[in-house]
């Protein structure tokens, strides 16, 4: 499997940051003594979560060997975990357990919300940040393209990589096992310079599984190209030159 590419990642970082500082922004006056950032990527969500929470000990879990490097050289006084989420189980419990954009990766969320639950500290704080973009032009472009004959036998894992439910699920399922939930959604319109840039910023995440069934680097530069062509006639530039991407994301906080 293809290294996750933290300098590729890193390249929107402004962009991808944004919703972590919305989402710290919406936790209130609470003031977590144990916090864990899942699937923490590079550390630029952790570095939010550490100015905004200084006393806090603060734990960052990655399952990718490259990006727990760069997040640990970025913030070497953070205690970083190398680690599957969707397998791990911690020693302890946590005041706040945060995760931007990961969840997504990890399957059967009727189970997992309620689980990340159960590993709170009483009035403990569950606050995620997904995309929630699979009905853009963007993705109905890779969709359209992995359907392509010369390799639609090996796209049911990539076309099933990433999970997604609609607000309520999410509101039944923590309804359950919360005292307070807090949903909703925001399209951020991200300025990018090139159709190239929107499918950059989308082979450093939601491509990958796709590229990752390709056998060659022909057949990726052939599917990349197609996914290219799609995009440069779904997103017109606009009078500066620049393309605004629409990008829809779900945020959720859930008070034990």
């Amino acid at each position: 499997m293809p290294a996750w590419d933290p300098d590729l990642y890193l390249r929107f970082a402004n962009e991808r940051t944004q919703p972590t500082i919305d989402l710290v922004a919406r936790l209130g006056e609470i003031r977590p003594g144990t916090i864990i950032d899942l699937g923490c990527g590079p550390g630029n969500s952790t570095a939010i979560l550490l100015k905004r929470f200084p006393q806090a000990k603060i734990v960052g879990l990655d399952r990718s060997d490259e990006m727990i490097e760069q997040a640990r050289a970025a913030l070497p006084l953070i205690d970083w975990i190398h680690a599957d989420l969707r397998v791990w189980k911690p020693d302890f419990r946590f005041d706040l357990i945060f995760s931007n954009a990961a969840l997504q990766w990890v399957p059967d969320h009727a189970r997992v919300f309620p689980k990340l639950m159960g590993w709170l500290n009483p009035a403990g704080v569950l606050a995620v940040q997904m995309p929630l973009h699979y009905d853009s032009p963007l993705q109905q472009i890779i969709q359209k393209v992995a359907r392509d004959p010369s390799w639609a036998h090996r796209m049911d894992d990539p076309l099933n990589a990433l999970t997604h439910h609609p607000s309520g699920f999410y509101y039944d399922i923590l309804s359950r096992v919360s005292t307070h939930i807090d949903i909703w959604q925001t399209e951020y319109f991200h300025q990018l310079d090139s159709p190239q840039a929107i499918v950059d910023w989308i082979r450093g995440t939601g491509l990958r599984p796709f590229l990752e069934a390709l056998t060659t680097e022909t057949e990726r530069q052939l599917f990349e190209e197609a996914v290219l062509l799609g995009t440069t006639a779904a997103y017109p530039r606009q009078k500066d030159g620049r393309i605004l991407f629409p990008f829809r994301r779900q945020f959720v906080i859930a008070h034990a």
